[in-house]
């Protein structure tokens, strides 16, 4: 896995038809968007658990 750090407004190129541009981050929260052709499937994948709104049955 690559690791990398981008500010607003970089941009990450895969291949030569896939960009990724960083558009916002607040509070943690990363805005990407994304332009591939409609031949490439993009599927969002979240956690089951949000870091920032803790499982009630921790309490």
């Amino acid at each position: 896995m690559l690791v990398i750090s981008q500010k607003v407004g970089d941009i990450i190129k895969l291949g030569s038809d896939i960009t990724v541009k960083v558009i916002d981050i607040k509070g943690g929260k990363v805005r990407l968007g994304i332009d591939a052709p409609k031949s490439v499937n993009i599927e969002r994948v979240q956690n089951k658990q949000d870091p920032d709104n803790k499982d009630q049955s921790e309490k």
